[in-house]
């Protein structure tokens, strides 16, 4: 009898289903503040948004005072009202009232069953079911967040915007009252079909409420003048492939995202203005992404131009989308060699002609500095001093580091990418490339916080998409790197380090190969804004690249920007020592000019000055000369600053006061000289050589090249012992040798020879 009991008992406990509504939400993307960036439907192709779990008060009292008067006071059912419409339903014949409460409303949406008298009755149950276990507010909850508004619109916030353009929150006493009735019977009205019915009993609501002593007067005449909307709104279209890249991710919930949408909107226009511009000479995207570095959240998103369109690939997300990363990786590769300790900032970096890996690869204005400081080499974005640097320092250590430091679209090992992983070889994203910066920024910022504070300083979140904390950056190399990074030429054609209120940002850009990709990146301790021009297709344009394009929409982006600052000094990073102030390496025993600067402790591991060296002149200093060839009380002796001769080739026709060494003296021209003479340009490594054919079908000639130290010298030229030629003052030789392996052997006037293999295929 007990058990038969607990039946009942368990059945009306257990009827409700958990979640109540079995039904799909739109995603919906609002921006920091609560402003709605944008939507996307739901699964079942209907404007739901997620449950709205407050209320406004204007909304509630209409709701209560339309539909169900004695809401607070019933536990679900109103015997009252149920009583009154059977006799109302039984006096006229048919069914004119329903009885129903919200409670019993809500349960009905819930169900999707048809209105009949034992469906109510199990409304009635459930109901009550509901009432025990819900409070009311969370009732009218669910109510609002799912009655039918006509059409495809479902629940109150996504009605709202539909019909007002604004959030529910901001309902006048008309549009709350029109949201109060609609549910009623949105199938036969709707503010397109019906309107004066519809209008008749908004404002009969309107009315009562006043009656009711819920406004005055002159806000009942201007509720009662308000115009029902013509059409429904446009959702707002704010960030929208960050609103689509949400819907794909996590579809059907609400986010509240850290964008700021008075900039974004700024930003959007800013993209669309030169978009417009870009656009004439057929480059026809454009992206950016603005982070907040302290926080370390994006502030705006824009994924591309033109959304609406759909037309040139604009729906495509740039910002996700992996690109050739031209020159926009050369910052962290000199950061990763100054904190690994193989790089000081003004040490100098070979800049001359190399074969790496089956390609040549060539600076942007085709010329060379034969050697170059390494802060300017990065600042002057040098492709050839980057290459040697990253030879030096590995592609397979710079590849794993790069995956650390949050990378994800390296799929491949090292040896697919090879040296070309520095100008472009590889993909990044702009999303993952701007988060890089950011860290390198926070690196700084964080560190001089440490110092100010004693509390540890949280990193901050990347929100949108996947973007962890990075531990591969140190404050010390990412302030060198950063402060590198401001002296890149502005694409402004004046004098901005001139000019002291003009902001200090460090900033990068890259054109990938063929002119298909444009990048800018800026830093500030403030901010960091990512840029990339180009067309979705890969199509290359003349004339696409990133100073000429993406650096101008970045420092327009700056504009829109508060005040920004500048990064302290991260001091106990550093110790002073002596520099070589010619070559930038650690003061060796025979620098004669130094002066002393900040060094971090992992620079103290790089090589001493080895470019100057002791040598013994003539009486005259004219020429160089030994001890066995010449009297000992004659010899001057002199410290020089001496590069190897390939590097002085070039170094000198750009620096007029690069003294070469002075030729050897003619009593000593049968010693070994103590520097090296002469050195190949080409070939200058012992990869192999391809020869291309001509349009003749004719195999082409290899161009020898070779740097001496004497301008006038006079070289003479084999290859396998058979006699080429001799040069004098410019050292080129054109050979056509058969496939396999040769020996190229040069020697000049003096005797002094030079032999390299190479092999042709």
């Amino acid at each position: 009898m007990c058990c038969s009991a607990l039946i009942p008992l368990a059945a009306f406990w257990f009827c409700l289903p958990n979640p109540l509504f079995q039904t799909s939400y739109s995603t919906t993307v609002y921006d920091r503040s609560g402003l709605l960036l944008g939507a996307r439907v739901s699964k079942s192709g209907e404007w739901r948004f997620p449950q709205q779990l407050e209320l406004p008060e204007r909304y509630i009292t209409c709701l209560i005072s339309y539909e169900d008067r004695y809401f607070y006071y019933h536990p679900g059912v109103n015997p009252g009202a149920v009583f009154r419409a059977l006799w109302q339903n039984m006096k006229a014949g048919k069914t004119v009232s329903g009885g129903s409460t919200i409670t019993m409303q809500t349960i009905r949406m819930a169900r999707g069953k048809k209105r009949n008298l034992y469906q109510k009755c199990i409304e009635m149950v459930m109901a009550v079911r509901l009432e025990l276990t819900h409070s009311k507010a969370a009732i009218l909850s669910l109510y609002a967040s799912h009655a039918p508004f006509g059409s495809n619109v479902m629940g109150i916030d996504a009605a709202s915007w539909r019909y007002f353009g604004h959030s529910s929150t901001e309902l006048s006493w008309s549009e709350a009252a029109l949201l109060a009735v609609l549910p009623n019977a949105p199938s036969a009205m709707h503010i397109r079909k019906n309107r004066s019915a519809l209008i008749q009993k908004r404002n009969r609501l309107i009315t009562r409420l006043y009656e009711q002593g819920k406004m005055d007067e002159i806000t009942l005449r201007l509720a009662l003048d308000e115009p029902l909307p013509d059409e429904p709104f446009p959702l707002p279209q704010l960030a929208p492939h960050a609103v689509s890249n949400l819907q794909t991710g996590r579809p059907g919930r609400k986010h509240i995202t850290t964008i700021d949408a008075a900039l974004q909107i700024k930003v959007e226009r800013v993209l669309k203005r030169w978009n417009d511009e870009f656009s004439q000479n057929k480059i026809q995207n454009i992206a950016a992404v603005v982070f907040n570095v302290e926080k370390g959240e994006v502030m705006a998103y824009c994924g591309n131009v033109n959304f609406e369109s759909g037309q040139f690939g604009s729906h495509v997300d740039i910002i996700q989308a992996p690109r050739s990363s031209g020159s926009i990786l050369k910052p962290f590769l000199y950061q990763l060699m100054l904190q690994d300790g193989e790089l000081l900032p003004e040490m100098l970096i070979p800049d001359v002609p190399v074969m790496a890996d089956g390609f040549q690869p060539q600076n942007y204005n085709l010329k060379y500095d034969g050697a170059v400081p390494a802060r300017l080499a990065l600042s002057r974005s040098l492709n050839l001093p980057s290459v040697n640097m990253l030879k030096q320092y590995g592609v397979a250590k710079f590849l794993t580091d790069l995956r650390e430091s949050g990378f994800s679209t390296f799929k491949y090992p090292s040896d697919h990418y090879g040296l070309t992983l520095i100008l472009g070889g590889g993909e990044v994203t702009l999303w993952e490339t701007s988060v890089a910066y950011l860290r390198m920024a926070q690196s700084v910022l964080f560190n001089i916080r440490e110092q100010q504070r004693s509390d540890k300083f949280d990193w901050g979140q990347v929100p949108l998409f996947s973007g962890g904390e990075s531990s591969v950056f140190s404050a010390g190399a990412s302030w060198q790197t950063l402060e590198a990074l401001i002296h890149v030429n502005r694409p402004e054609d004046i004098d901005w380090k001139s000019i002291p209120s003009m902001r200090k940002v460090a900033w990068k850009t890259g054109t990938s190969y063929g002119f298909r990709d444009a990048w800018a990146v800026g830093v500030t301790p403030e901010y960091v804004v990512g840029v990339w021009t180009g067309n979705a297709s890969g199509e290359g344009r003349a004339g696409l690249t990133g100073t000429g394009t993406s650096a101008l929409a970045m420092f327009d982006i700056f504009n829109l920007l508060g005040h920004t600052s500048w990064f302290d000094m991260p001091a106990s990073a550093f110790e002073e020592t002596e520099i070589c102030k010619t070559s930038g390496h650690l003061a060796g025993r025979h620098c004669d000019d130094t002066e002393k600067r900040p060094v971090l402790q992992a620079g103290f591991r790089t090589e001493a000055c080895t470019y100057h060296t002791v040598v013994y002149l003539s009486e005259d200093e004219k020429s160089r000369v030994y001890a066995n060839c010449y009297p000992a009380e004659k010899m001057v002796k002199k410290t020089w600053f001496v590069l190897p001769p390939i590097q002085e080739w070039y170094y000198k026709k750009r620096h007029p006061g690069y003294k070469a060494l002075p030729p050897l003296n003619p009593l000593c021209t049968g010693h070994q000289p103590a520097v090296r003479p002469m050195e190949f340009i080409y070939p200058n490594t012992h990869n192999p050589v391809r020869l291309s054919k001509q349009l003749d079908g004719s195999v082409g000639a290899l161009a020898l090249e070779l740097a001496h130290r004497q301008p006038n010298a006079v070289v003479y030229w084999h290859i396998n012992e058979q006699y080429l030629g001799s040069t004098q003052y410019f050292h080129q030789m054109s050979v056509t040798p058969g496939e396999g392996r040769h020996l190229i052997t040069v020697v000049d006037e003096w005797g002094n020879t030079l032999a390299r293999w190479i092999e042709v295929r």
